[in-house]
């Protein structure tokens, strides 16, 4: 659809067929706008976290990001003291104009939809410049069912319903559609449609949400998903695993444990963000498999854990986690072409991995 309404309205569109090149695209192309999913917008982030440290202003870069967020949560309060006025305009000398140019040096505007945008990425974006707006749909509602606008955005929300679209959310927590761009049903499939449409004709998304007093919907995660312990706690993997990937060091992650006494996670490393690390900590020549067993690092990522847990309660925390020697990648089948991780894959192809977890 965006696709369409590019060509509609006359405007010049390109592709990144490969996301390593992603940074040459930008810089050639300068796009105005941006379409892409969150993986993107982390990776971007991550890479200039990343090329600070190794330049040895990685603490300049930190307080630049928290900066960021405090001036986009103040944008909302509409209450912007005048330090952190003068502040933000320091480091958008500093750090937010290279993070831009980074983007080609023209974006006034991107979209990110797929999976869920962590919050704090969100206002990071917002308070450097660039505002990334969330949507929320599926194919069963001809794409976009919620939107955030340019002059209706609530960082951390994929937006208000488009018109004439109704959600509510069910007992269970799962986000219910209703209107003119539901589907009217799969085709000669009677038992899919019982299923998935409830008694009044709401499209049961799978999706879990929540809807605040302004008609904002927050999605917390994937019914299908929701990892349910031995102990009956029901932990949803996204708010682990997107603070998780805010790590520069770390690519992927995925989060395990059902039916198990606790939660764990596999992990794999960045190939571009470990080798500045691998030569500052002076292991230029450990292999990536050789680095996931490296205490050093296992040290970096146990800390990166441990502020991820921070953000749930102990029984939903992680309590053990591994290191893998590979990457997940499209190619190796462990990533879908929107680079969200195939759950199932991956749990067949580091079975044993994950029964060490629990061993």
């Amino acid at each position: 659809m965006v696709q369409i309404g590019a060509i509609t309205a006359g405007l010049h569109l390109a592709h990144c067929s490969d996301i390593t090149k992603l940074p040459t695209d930008l810089g050639t192309f300068k796009p105005t706008f941006v379409l892409a999913v969150p993986r993107i917008f982390e990776k971007i982030f991550n890479g200039a976290e990343a090329k600070a440290e190794a330049a040895g202003k990685g603490k300049i870069f930190h307080k630049a990001a928290n900066v960021a967020v405090a001036y986009s949560m103040a944008m909302d309060s509409k209450r912007i003291s005048p330090l952190l006025k003068l502040q933000h305009g320091l480091f958008d000398k500093l750090v937010y104009s290279k993070i831009r140019a980074g983007l080609g040096g023209r974006v006034e505007a991107a979209i990110s939809g797929g999976a869920p945008l962590g919050e704090r990425l969100g206002h990071f974006y917002r308070g450097a410049g660039i505002r990334v707006l969330e949507g929320y749909g599926l194919t069963e509602t001809t794409a976009g069912a919620t939107l955030n606008l340019s002059w209706a955005h609530k960082v951390g929300s994929v937006g208000k319903p488009i018109p004439g679209t109704t959600i509510k959310i069910a007992d269970d927590g799962e986000v219910l559609i209703k209107g003119p761009i539901v589907m009217k049903g799969y085709w000669q499939n009677d038992a899919a449609n019982a299923e998935v449409f409830t008694s009044d004709n709401y499209f049961r998304s799978g999706d879990l949400g929540k809807l605040d007093d302004e008609g904002y919907l927050y999605i917390t995660g994937r019914k299908k998903e929701l990892i349910v312990t031995a102990g009956g706690k029901n932990v949803a993997p996204a708010v682990l695993e997107d603070r998780l990937r805010s790590n520069p060091l770390i690519s992927q992650c995925m989060v395990v444990g059902d039916n198990k006494p606790f939660i764990a996670a596999l992990i794999t490393l960045d190939p571009d963000s470990i080798k500045p690390w691998a030569v500052a900590n002076k292991k230029e020549g450990a292999s990536i498999a050789e680095l996931a067993k490296d205490p050093t690092l296992l040290a970096v990522i146990q800390t990166a854990v441990d502020e991820t847990n921070k953000a749930v309660s102990r029984a939903e925390s992680i309590r053990k986690f591994t290191v893998l020697p590979v990457d997940f990648t499209i190619a190796g089948g462990q990533l879908t072409a929107k680079l969200s991780v195939k759950r199932h894959v991956v749990a067949q192809q580091f079975v044993r991995e994950i029964d060490e977890l629990f061993a």
